[in-house]
Order: C-alpha cells, then sequence, then structure tokens
C-alpha cells in the first residue's frame, strides 16, 4: 500500500509519498509561496531518477500545487509510481481536533464539518489543513481520505492535568483545556521506544522529549498520554526557539500598559520575540547559540542553560506524576542532533537512576540507547517520523 501524507499550510504544502508496511519512502517535497509565485521541489527516494528544486511552477490555489505533486509522482522520466491507481489513501496531518477527535478518522462530511468547528481553536492552522483536504477530495475523487490530529494522542490526559485553574464555565462553554501539540511524534517514538526495549508499551512508563524550534515534552504512562506541556495553544510549556512557553499572564499586563502594546502585538512578541532569541538576543537556532556561547556570549549560555533547565524540571515532574520512569526519549531537531544539549539535560538526573554514556551520546539523529549499560533509566535517541506515524494510521484505518 503506498499513502500520500500531506501537511498543509496556508501558503504551503509538505509531502511524502510512503509505504507504511515497509516503511519505505518513495518521494518527498514541498509547495511553496502558494498564491504568490509558487516554488515546488520534488525528492524522489528511487535511484536514477531526479529532483526538482523549488522551480517556478503557478500555483494560485492548494489545488494547482495538489495537481504538481502528482504530475510529478507520476512522470514518466521522474516518477516514482506508474499512476494515480498506485496512490491508496491520503492521510492529512490536521492541527486541531479539540475534544471530537480522540484517534484518527477516515474524512466525511461530518467529520469535515466536526474538524470545520475547531477552527477557533487553531485559527491559523486548520482552516489551511482543510484547504488541503478538499483540493485532494477534488483532484483524487474516490481515493480514501483520513485525518490525523496533532492533538489527538493527548486525549487520554486525565481532567486533573488538562484542567485550567480558572472559572469551570470557561471549559464547559468555550472548550478552555490542555489539549497538547506533537502527538503524531510522541506518539511515534514511544512506539519505537517499546520496540527498543523489548517491551510492551503498556508495562512503560516513558517521558518522551520532542525538542526543537517547537518542543513539549509528554508523559507517557501504558502508551497513553498523560501530561504534556503544551497546553490550548503550543505557546505554552518550555521555552522554544522564539515563544516564550509558560509565563505569569500578569506581566502581558505590565508590559502593554507600560508599552501601549495591543494585545496583537503582545502575543506577537511571545510567539516570535522570546524563546531563545528573545534571551540570546542573537538567534533562535541552537547552533548559533552553541556558537556564540563558545565565544563567550554569556546570554547565548544562558538560553542553552535555561532550555535544559526547564527540561530538566518537567523531567522531574513527569516521573512525579507517573511514579516513576522507565525510559527517557529525545527527539526532534534539537533532541536529535544537539549532543551536548542532551547532556546538559541529563546531568544531575543521577538521583533518579539516570546515568549518561558520553560515547554514546555523542552522535547526530541515531536511533540508539544513549544512557550506560547500567543506567537504571534507560535514556534513548529517537528520529521522529510524523509523516510515517500518518501513514501508519491511514493504513490502518482504510488498508
Amino acid at each position: 500500500m503506498n499513502v500520500l501524507v500531506i501537511n498543509a499550510g496556508s501558503s504551503s504544502l509538505k509531502y511524502q509519498l510512503l509505504n507504511p508496511a515497509t516503511g519505505a519512502l518513495l518521494a518527498k517535497g514541498l509547495c511553496e509561496r502558494i498564491g504568490i509565485d509558487g516554488k515546488f521541489t520534488y525528492k524522489p527516494q528511487l535511484e536514477g531518477k531526479e529532483a526538482i528544486k523549488a522551480a517556478d511552477v503557478a500555483m494560485p490555489t492548494h489545488n494547482e500545487a495538489i495537481a504538481a505533486v502528482l504530475n510529478a509522482l507520476v512522470d514518466e522520466k521522474n516518477g516514482v509510481i506508474g499512476s494515480m491507481k498506485e496512490i491508496d489513501a491520503v492521510g492529512h496531518r490536521v492541527v486541531h481536533g479539540g475534544e471530537k477527535f480522540a484517534k484518527s478518522v477516515v474524512i466525511t462530511d461530518e467529520v469535515m464539518a466536526a474538524i470545520e468547528e475547531c477552527n477557533p481553536l487553531a485559527p491559523l492552522h486548520n482552516p489551511a489543513n482543510i484547504i488541503g483536504i478538499k483540493a485532494c477530495q477534488q483532484l483524487m475523487p474516490g481515493v480514501p481520505m483520513v485525518a490525523v490530529f496533532d492533538t489527538a494522542f493527548h486525549q487520554t490526559m486525565p481532567p486533573v492535568a488538562y484542567t485550567y485553574a480558572i472559572p469551570y464555565e470557561y471549559y464547559e462553554n468555550d472548550k478552555v483545556r490542555r489539549y497538547g501539540f506533537h502527538g503524531t511524534s510522541h506518539k511515534y517514538v514511544a512506539s519505537r521506544a517499546a520496540d527498543m526495549l523489548g517491551k510492551p508499551i503498556e508495562s512503560l512508563k516513558l517521558i518522551s522529549c520532542h525538542l526543537g524550534n517547537g518542543s513539549s515534552v509528554t508523559a507517557v504512562d501504558g502508551g497513553k498520554s498523560v501530561e504534556t506541556s503544551m497546553g490550548f495553544t503550543p505557546l505554552a510549556g518550555l521555552p522554544m526557539g522564539t515563544r516564550a512557553g509558560d509565563i505569569d499572564a500578569g506581566i502581558l499586563e505590565y508590559l502593554m500598559n507600560k508599552y501601549g502594546y495591543s494585545i496583537g502585538e503582545m502575543l506577537n512578541i511571545l510567539n516570535k520575540k522570546s524563546g531563545m532569541e528573545g534571551i540570546s538576543g542573537v538567534s533562535s537556532d541552537f547552533r548559533d547559540l552553541e556558537e556564540g556561547a563558545e565565544k563567550g556570549n554569556e546570554r547565548c549560555a544562558l538560553a542553552r542553560e535555561k532550555f535544559a533547565y526547564e527540561v530538566k524540571k518537567l523531567i522531574g515532574a513527569y516521573a512525579a506524576v507517573m511514579g516513576g520512569v522507565d525510559a527517557i526519549i529525545f527527539t526532534a531537531g534539537v533532541g536529535e542532533n544537539d549532543a551536548l544539549e542532551r547532556m546538559q539535560i541529563a546531568s544531575g538526573l543521577e538521583y533518579m537512576g539516570v546515568k549518561m554514556d558520553e560515547d554514546a551520546n555523542n552522535v547526530r539523529g541515531e536511533e540508539r540507547v544513549i544512557s550506560a549499560t547500567d543506567s537504571k533509566v534507560k535514556v534513548l535517541l529517537i528520529p521522529t517520523n510524523e509523516e510515517l506515524m500518518i501513514a501508519m494510521d491511514t493504513a490502518s484505518l482504510v488498508g
């Protein structure tokens, strides 16, 4: 079975064609500047097939973007499949499923209506996801389509974890609660961790650290998310590349009154000018921060130290929530590639049974155990693969 995975944004569209049974990636790419001047990238993964790098392709709407993807996949010279009939299903990433969706679902008219009802919860993402779905439906009639939600994995959290301590009517009437994100990634790496440890996931207590420009930590108990750091929006939790993470709400009032910011301007600061970039004043990229720290920039060093400190705090808190932990997982851009940051996070956790292997940890993007052989709590580096997880979920529903 071949599954086309679509991740549609407002002016972009990422895609991959995968075989979920084998994990084989056939092709991937990106449509950018949709509705502007259209840039198309295509990277076939089969030998002898040529890639297309940011070619100018007219994409006034997502329909033209999807058409460009399909044309490339079946191209006589550089395509990776013989015809459209070889695409058995399409899996769509949908950011927010609210409380309506606790798992992936086959897309029907009723499902589309329910996704649209979640638009106020993710106004920048869900409408774009819907546009991508409708474009595929129009160009691929009869092909089964599945919605895979970033929030679904966290729907197993108990009320004590997702309820905010504000008047309860805001939850009842407006669905204000902790939702959590990166669920597809956390679900994938938790499953891989169980395979690596050779134990059923139902018997494991795992802490998954998805660390990148956007970051979140999740407690996975028996295969289910029981706590996560992102909240009603992806702004909550850890300080990230440009996001502030958890912050005293009174600071907003103070700064807005002092500088005359509107709520939009304040949220722009919290989302796009804070985090690692805000602390360092240099960059949101951890590689730039490491370089700056090595050159004696104290604010770059502080940004990296602050990030590690906050991740470490959550690891301790989530171990307490679950009553222990069997393994800690590092994944995503920083988690997979920054050995120094991983070591900084893990150092000081010896009291809870963590013992790192410095040589094993000195690696980038390679699935392996990076703790010492006698470490009571295993530490795992697991490259995430959200697209494969989406393809697997899609295949399980339509296969």
